[in-house]
């Protein structure tokens, strides 16, 4: 059932308590007229869509990030231990080091770790190692490996760009304030067009249906927009990314 539920959030219950009062106030004022709702329904629905296609498209693309980020770090796991002038305690050095990155990494997008000290060290820590094997670590295979650390980097940098910067937040507000509104406008309509010999409850049902929808379509980019918390259904699993030791 959580899947259901997902969506609902304090954003739901402001719509919810605005769609009970509109439909009342206009009732016990007798407001009504008839409005084409053309115009109002492309002034929400248009810009909802393209933030939530917004949204979407960035997720796709830190998948896409973070799998490079995770291939050339096993890419470097492979180099070290194709090396055999290194011991295996050497080898599993390597690799620790490798995992690590990755784990600090993940805990930085998750909010566990707020800046990237962290995650800066565990690179210094992996140069570091290179350089104090001499005698095992050939200039070739330094080369190579420094070769993947840059794509490492590039994955990395790319999704934390996705992490820090949003769809635009004008955008959002908009939207929201549009959703807020929209029942003060379409209430008296929807009464104009049900007529006021039918019952209330078909508007009010008409005007809670109409803001939840808009409202939950709105919850939804929101979870969409920041892929990393664990808060929406589609959020990434980020823990497929995490380099084995």
């Amino acid at each position: 059932m959580k899947q259901y539920f997902s969506i609902i959030n304090q954003r739901t219950l402001i719509t919810l308590i605005i769609s009970l009062v509109v439909p009342y106030f206009c009732y016990t004022k007798g407001i009504i007229y008839n409005i084409d709702l053309t115009l109002i329904s492309i002034a929400i629905i248009f810009p909802l869509v393209f933030a939530i296609r917004g949204a979407f498209k960035r997720r796709e693309k830190a998948l896409e990030h973070l799998s490079k980020m995770k291939s050339a770090l096993i890419a470097i796991q492979y180099l070290i231990g194709a090396n055999n002038k290194m011991s295996k305690e050497e080898q599993q050095e390597g690799f620790d080091l490798c995992a690590s990155i990755s784990d600090r990494f993940i805990e930085h997008l998750e909010g566990a770790t707020p800046n990237k000290e962290a995650l800066d060290g565990s690179f210094q820590d992996l140069v570091s190692y290179m350089e104090r094997n001499p005698e095992t670590v050939s200039n070739g295979l330094r080369t190579k490996i420094n070769g993947v650390i840059q794509k490492v980097h590039e994955g990395m940098e790319n999704a934390l760009a996705i992490h820090i910067h949003r769809t635009p937040i004008s955008l959002k507000a908009y939207c929201k304030v549009f959703i807020y509104i929209f029942p003060i406008i379409y209430t008296p309509t929807i009464i104009n067009k049900i007529g006021l010999d039918n019952p209330a409850w078909i508007t009010y049902f008409v005007v809670i249906l109409s803001e939840f929808i808009l409202i939950s379509l709105y919850n939804i980019q929101d979870d969409m927009e920041y892929p990393f918390d664990h808060k929406g259904l589609d959020d990434i699993k980020l823990e497929n990314f995490r380099v084995k030791k």
